[in-house]
């Protein structure tokens, strides 16, 4: 969102709130008027007196008399609480004002958790590639593929950042271009494999067809990257990540399964969960936002993402993407 955006949000917040407390004091000042001078009406009393008798005897009834000891008490009752409802106008005046800047801050702390996350993947990839281009080096053998595979782990940095801004606009979502699954999901698995082969994981791609996605061909990397990660850190040595890729009459279908320990029922839900974290299985310590960005990467594009299934031998996640 941009800051004239921002701006005119703001700008119709306060609008919004002056008005809401301009009405709710006067209809608390009115009420209280209203209510001191009907017990001021009936409380008070015809002044009595022979000075100011008519010409012809007549009583002049134009004078009443207040009787102060009995007003005073009423006087105090409704300032007290009068004071107490302008305080719940003013706490609730205060709480929808800086309602705009919790939510600006919340969308910054979450860019800033969601970017953090995100480049860690790659970050480690870059770090595996720079120990291979080192080793390389000091043996003497040929280095121009490594410097190849970084020079790509930087550019997908690079799409990683493209992608997170675009996503923290908050604005419209053009339709985007058809997407190449099985090209999206052979990237994924050629960032990764420094990591899988330090773990000593293998990733298996399995595509019976080529479907094309409704999804950016950057989102929908950075979701398989997500999946494959999280399989690849629960996955026991010298096992394999199965990465299955297929379509059915509407959506294109996205399996990635690990042998890893599977998910207690009570976090099948929760793993989806911004900071939600079950027992560290895992070979790195997760912060709890992969998953729960892949299931926004795939519900902001109409799509999908489950536990299909999970057992002592390992678990099944189910991605489903509108088809081109």
């Amino acid at each position: 969102m941009s800051d004239a955006a921002d701006q005119e949000r703001v700008r119709r917040s306060a609008r919004r709130v002056g008005l809401w407390v301009g009405a709710a004091s006067a209809v608390v000042i009115a009420a209280g008027v209203g209510i001191l001078l009907i017990i001021m009406s009936a409380t008070s009393r015809p002044e009595r007196g022979g000075d100011d008798d008519g010409p012809w005897g007549e009583r002049d009834n134009d004078h009443i008399v207040v009787d102060v000891d009995r007003i005073v008490p009423w006087i105090v009752v409704l300032g007290i609480i009068g004071v107490a409802l302008l305080s719940l106008v003013a706490w609730y005046a205060a709480r929808t004002s800086v309602r705009p800047l919790a939510l600006a801050l919340r969308a910054q702390r979450n860019f800033v958790s969601d970017a953090s996350h995100e480049l860690r993947t790659p970050l480690t990839a870059l770090s595996a590639r720079i120990q291979l281009l080192q080793r390389r080096h000091e043996h003497g053998d040929p280095i121009d593929d490594t410097i190849r595979d970084l020079r790509r782990n930087a550019a997908v940095m690079d799409d990683v950042l493209t992608d997170l801004l675009l996503s923290a606009e908050a604005e419209a979502i053009a339709p985007p271009a058809p997407t190449d699954v099985v090209a999206c999901a052979r990237a994924a698995a050629d960032s990764l494999e420094p990591l899988a082969r330090a773990q000593n994981v293998t990733i298996v791609l399995e595509a019976a067809t080529a479907p094309l996605a409704r999804v950016p061909a950057v989102t929908l990397t950075r979701l398989i990257v997500a999946l494959v990660d999280n399989a690849i850190q629960h996955s026991p040595d010298g096992a394999a990540v199965h990465v299955a890729v297929g379509a059915s009459a509407r959506f294109v279908e996205l399996r990635v399964r690990d042998d890893g320990d599977g998910i207690a029922p009570p976090d099948r839900d929760r793993v989806f969960e911004r900071f939600a974290r079950g027992d560290e299985t895992g070979r790195r310590r997760g912060f709890g936002l992969g998953l729960a960005l892949v299931r926004e990467m795939a519900t902001r594009y109409g799509g999908t993402v489950i536990v299909e299934a999970t057992s002592p031998s390992g678990t099944t996640f189910l991605a489903r993407l509108p088809q081109s």
